[in-house]
């Protein structure tokens, strides 16, 4: 006992002034690995580079790109395709996709325009009943891909179809005169108010869209049920193992997607005058807010991205439809231009996806 007790001491005098430090290992990381993780970490930076990028250069060919009431038109331009965005934003962010949100939008309109002059119920109850029943188509996606396991694609691809046809039908194709609207029915018309600070037309719809892309920036960014939205993007099984109520989350995650795409459908009253089931943005809403999303650096394999990001993708598109139209080329180079942008834009997103591999 008494060897083991001097063997111990002189054991620890030995240690005395030893370092105790734990081994540490460095990987020296090249600048464009240390670009790789930034971007990884700020997913809105790519959007915002390219934006800064195209006011630069139309600004440069184009002497009336930054003259007062340019930018002012092109968010005005976006105002539809942003609220559009933000459905699709949080619905991609699930690693799903929604095809209907242009038919969810049109339909929205119709209902609130034909509830009011049809059965002559006043226009601020027939805009509630129309929001209730968007949120509701949009909650019918959510069951039938969370409850029913069906593809997001497919159900979407098939509510679009269902939604538009059933927009037709109850309408009868007939379109209501922004006269009409405008003499019986102000409040359909509200969006299409603006103000004119310094003699610059800025719309009303304009600023309901930023409010709503900052409102949900900072939900998505700060909130438990936003971190939920990208647990279940990123890795479903993982989340529901982490008590994450992923089935609860997509079903949310729809309907409050069909609630902002009847917002855009009053809106779009507002923007347009009249009410009309053949607008554009039926066949064309689809795909206009799903390039903002994809633009914008939201990762189309969900769980990645930022609704800011959205908004920027959706301004690059404005911008180029402007400054090109300003700088005098056939329209055709700008879906050109941003069919590249797409392109590069998933390209650049599986680049950064390896840092998380």
């Amino acid at each position: 006992m008494a060897s083991d007790a001097k063997t111990g001491s002189s054991f620890e005098e030995g240690l005395k002034g030893a370092s105790d430090k734990v081994a540490e290992f460095h990987e020296e990381q090249s600048l464009l690995k240390k670009l790789q993780h930034w971007l990884h970490q700020t997913p809105s930076a790519v959007p915002l580079i390219v934006l800064v990028a195209a006011l630069i250069v139309f600004g440069l060919l184009s002497e009336n790109f930054f003259k007062a009431g340019t930018l002012s038109v092109i968010l005005q331009q976006i105002a539809i395709v942003g609220i559009l965005g933000c459905a699709q934003s949080i619905v991609i962010l699930t690693a799903g996709i929604d095809l209907s949100v242009g038919a969810i939008a049109v339909f929205s309109s119709v209902l609130m325009g034909q509830i009011t002059f049809r059965f002559g119920i006043p226009a601020e109850l027939a805009i509630l009943i129309g929001l209730i029943l968007g949120t509701g188509m949009g909650a019918m996606n959510g069951f039938l891909i969370a409850r029913m396991k069906l593809p997001p694609f497919i159900v979407t691809l098939g509510t679009w179809q269902v939604l538009l046809a059933s927009n037709f039908i109850f309408s009868k194709n007939e379109t209501i005169r922004s006269s009409d609207i405008a003499a019986n029915a102000p409040a359909l018309q509200l969006w299409g108010g603006s103000i004119e600070p310094g003699g610059v037309k800025i719309l009303y719809a304009v600023f309901l869209m930023i409010a709503l892309v900052a409102i949900m920036a900072w939900i998505l960014r700060n909130t438990a049920w936003g971190r939920h939205v990208y647990a279940t993007g990123d890795d479903p099984q993982a989340a529901e193992l982490a008590g994450v109520p992923t089935k609860r989350v997509l079903i949310q995650v729809y309907a409050l997607a069909g609630f902002f795409c009847a917002v855009a459908g009053w809106v779009m009253i507002g923007r347009f005058g009249s009410v009309s089931p053949t607008a554009s943005t039926g066949q064309l809403g689809n795909i206009q807010s799903i390039t903002a999303v994809v633009i914008g650096g939201i990762s189309l394999f969900g769980g990645r991205g930022s609704i800011v990001g959205m908004f920027f993708g959706a301004l690059i598109v404005g911008v180029f439809e402007m400054g090109l139209r300003l700088v005098g080329t056939d329209p055709q180079w700008t879906f050109f231009l941003i069919g590249v942008l797409i392109i590069f834009a998933v390209a650049v997103d599986q680049w950064i996806r390896k840092v998380a591999s």
